[in-house]
């Protein structure tokens, strides 16, 4: 009975969210939280809710209860709470949740870029290349590496690799080559 009784909750709190009933939603979450203490589900979701919400607090505290009482659960899990984590001005723990993440998926190359952006916000320009070398390698043709990483250039006074980075944003992303031939005065 009370598998079914779980099963009815996440069809409801599905069915609130489908109808843009994100309030309603939560009090499903709530629901099974009191019931179900630690269910990684029912903390996802009304973490997903809170931060869709810009309750930006209360999703880190269901984000943080979620990989507290399951730390090994998903590389996601822990991406998801280092981004709220960033978001909240929390820099120093964000860095650790995405070190987190990426032991789980050293895969997870929207990790390695948040990592890159935390580390830059650090001052820690060296490592952050390296951060963002890694996302470019996962994902060669998204262009939000590649600027960052010219960027960071830029600040480690390497205008000759940020050239570089820029000639190799025009082949697929002009626009973004564009900009940052603007922003940072450089031409390739």
């Amino acid at each position: 009975m009370v598998r079914l009784e779980y099963v009815w909750l996440r069809l409801r709190a599905i069915g609130a969210l489908l109808f843009g009933r994100a309030r309603m939603a939560q009090a499903v979450f709530d629901e099974m939280l009191a019931r179900w203490p630690g269910d990684a589900y029912a903390l996802a979701s009304r973490a997903h809710v809170h931060a869709q919400a810009g309750r930006e607090e209360e999703a880190l505290r269901d984000a943080r209860a979620l990989v507290e009482s399951h730390p090994t659960r998903s590389a996601g899990d822990w991406f998801n709470f280092a981004f709220l984590l960033e978001a909240t001005g929390r820099i120093d723990e964000a860095e650790g949740a995405f070190r987190r993440a990426l032991e789980l998926d050293p895969k997870l190359d929207r990790a390695w870029y948040g990592l890159g952006l935390v580390l830059i916000r650090q001052g820690r320009f060296d490592d952050a290349v390296q951060a963002l070398k890694r996302n470019t390698e996962l994902q060669p043709m998204s262009p939000y590496g590649w600027y960052q990483l010219a960027r960071v250039q830029v600040d480690r006074q390497r205008p000759d690799e940020a050239r570089k980075i820029i000639g190799h944003l025009k082949r697929f992303e002009p626009k973004v080559a564009e900009q940052l031939e603007r922003e940072t005065g450089l031409a390739a």
